[in-house]
């Protein structure tokens, strides 16, 4: 019976850490930019404000007053500078213009060059999924083979468990074949 609780207890812990790369490669994915902009782009955007690192989101209300352009509206004025230095200084190439208290960004259309780097960009994020979800099969792996070494399971039990948590990588995989494809196609589409 205790080997039953051992086994779901790890299956559960292994869905969760599966399904939390997943769940961090969507959020990557939607920052990145298509023809549709959102407050996410910027969101995450490191800001030194308070003698810390914080979050632009944490600073600033993000909005998107049209459809090619975020505005920011910092809650502390003092912090407008430091925003725009973040702001031009991190990877998305972005050129900010301080209007007052309020900062806008503009984004022309993207040209197929641009578009190619943004997916380029993706395949990245992508790849580094995958290699959360080998990482993650490799661990549970350790555990099991760890517990079979203890006598806790037995050696029918950890091939059981290793053929299962394959079907799981492999099904995740899928899943993040699949982000990938939308992805790819959404950002290529003209």
């Amino acid at each position: 019976m205790k080997d039953e609780k051992d086994l779901l207890a790890n299956n559960t812990m292994s869905n969760e850490l599966f399904q939390k790369t997943i769940t961090n490669l969507q959020n990557d994915l939607y920052s990145l930019h298509s023809d549709r902009i959102s407050p996410a782009l910027v969101e995450d955007v490191v800001v030194m404000a308070y003698d810390s690192e914080m979050k632009l989101q944490e600073v600033a209300s993000i909005s998107v007053p049209e459809p090619q352009t975020i505005q920011i509206q910092p809650w502390d004025k003092t912090l407008t500078k430091a925003i725009e230095t973040a702001l031009r200084e991190c990877d998305l190439h972005l050129q900010p213009v301080v209007d007052g208290e309020t900062i806008r960004i503009s984004f022309p259309p993207l040209t197929e060059e641009r578009r190619k780097e943004i997916v380029k960009v993706m395949h990245e994020k992508v790849e580094l999924a995958r290699i959360a979800i080998r990482k993650t099969r490799e661990e549970i792996l350790r555990g099991l083979k760890d517990q079979e070494k203890n006598g806790d399971i037995s050696e029918d039990d950890y091939f059981g468990q290793e053929k299962d948590i394959q079907k799981e990588v492999d099904s995740y995989n899928n899943q993040i074949k699949e982000l990938a494809d939308k992805k790819e196609s959404e950002l290529m589409k003209i």
